[in-house]
């Protein structure tokens, strides 16, 4: 049984201490896949540096919406040269996110030194990008937060992928999701999903098509619920836990056990799903 995590960040300082253990336990487990997404140009040059030393790694580059703000002007020639040195990569983690705008604390100290781009800034950055998807018909990992319709919106106008696109820990309602899988969208399934305040977004994963289902951590963020979580990393200075990547089994056993059916066979259509949508295969 091989496991393939969609979206992670594994190149995050959170996880820099922690390295050697944490592949250490990926090789044991073992994941054979997982894409690792680059979120702003200074840290897409640790990403390709990782796809280099570990070959189940595909690396993929993006500007997430939360740094759009941030970005320094040649930011679309420095995504191309890295599109450009590696032929296997995605592009992601790309996106929308009004959380920032209206609900986001002021003191959040994921926000600190950012400074918060407008909802039309954000479309436009994410707009060249799936237009750079397309033209190189790249997989692409989407970031929502809050903006279902403003992103439906986009997809729906916009030339997209022929491999389709990923709504990575898909957050939005079951009618959306209809819409979007109408579009060529596939969705990952977060272990954070199995908490106890989740109950509507499992409710949605049992009705995704089973062909367009993947399962991610997005390590070292929103770890699995304590009593799932099958391995532990020291967790941050605030006391906030760290996910740890190797947790991607928790989430194919949780993800089995909402859908009702096995993990082997779980295993074997995430496998399929994966290959078809990050290979060479275009989605159907």
């Amino acid at each position: 049984m091989n496991f393939y995590d969609a979206h992670n960040h594994l190149q995050d300082a959170w996880l820099a201490p922690h390295r050697a253990q944490v592949f250490r336990d990926l090789a044991t487990i073992p994941l054979r896949g997982a894409v690792v997404n680059g979120t702003c140009e200074s840290d897409w040059a640790e990403v390709a540096a990782l796809a280099r030393e570990h070959s189940f790694i595909i690396p993929s580059y993006g500007l997430h919406p939360w740094n759009v703000g941030n970005a320094a002007p040649g930011w679309r020639d420095a995504l191309r040269r890295q599109l450009d040195a590696n032929p296997r990569a995605a592009i992601g983690e790309i996106g929308l996110d009004r959380w920032i705008l209206e609900r986001a604390r002021p003191d959040d100290s994921r926000l600190t030194g950012l400074r918060r781009a407008s909802l039309d800034q954000q479309l436009e950055a994410f707009n060249e990008q799936l237009a750079l998807a397309t033209e190189r018909n790249l997989s692409v990992s989407i970031h929502c937060i809050d903006a279902w319709g403003a992103l439906l919106d986009a997809l729906r106008t916009a030339q997209r992928p022929a491999h389709g696109f990923l709504l990575h820990a898909y957050g939005g309602s079951s009618e959306l999701a209809r819409e979007f899988a109408a579009l060529g969208a596939y969705f990952s399934f977060n272990g954070y999903f199995l908490g106890e305040r989740q109950r509507a977004k499992r409710d949605v994963f049992k009705l995704i098509p089973i062909d367009r289902l993947l399962a991610e951590t997005d390590a070292p963020a929103m770890p699995p619920p304590d009593g799932l979580r099958t391995y532990e990393l020291p967790g941050l200075a605030d006391g906030n836990p760290i996910n740890h990547p190797a947790n991607i089994n928790a989430v194919y056993a949780g993800l089995a056990e909402l859908r009702g059916t096995s993990i082997e066979l779980l295993s074997a259509q995430l496998e399929s799903n994966f290959l078809r949508f990050f290979g060479d295969a275009p989605a159907t």
